[in-house]
């Protein structure tokens, strides 16, 4: 059984915020709202070493970039001056809804 600490967070938010800002360059390439305002990125830490763990989801299990979107986010969020490691995992529970979408992707959407 492993006792391992879960990264410590790193008191500075900068790069947590240059993260997230990244995140946002990230499309579904059928929705024109971006990951971070569909709701589908569930969280984003950073340790002060500057290791990132980005748990997100889907819109289904059956979503076509299932295989591209997840690496697509890993790769840019690598490229982060200050970023020294990505973990990004797939989660489908709690399970992705509209609800989750921010009021400007809803906008966007003309679910409002």
């Amino acid at each position: 059984m492993s006792t391992t600490q879960p990264p410590e967070v790193s008191p500075e938010p900068a790069l947590r915020e240059r993260v997230i800002d990244t995140i946002k360059t990230c499309y579904d390439p059928e929705i024109p709202v971006d990951i971070w305002e569909m709701g589908l990125v569930y969280a984003v830490d950073v340790s002060s070493e500057g290791a990132v763990a980005i748990r997100m989801t889907l819109t289904s299990p059956a979503c076509p970039v299932a295989g591209s979107l997840p690496p697509e986010v890993e790769e840019k969020v690598r490229e982060v001056e200050g970023v020294k490691d990505v973990r990004v995992d797939v989660v489908w529970d709690p399970p992705w809804n509209p609800g989750m979408m921010s009021e400007a992707a809803r906008l966007e959407l003309n679910m409002i």
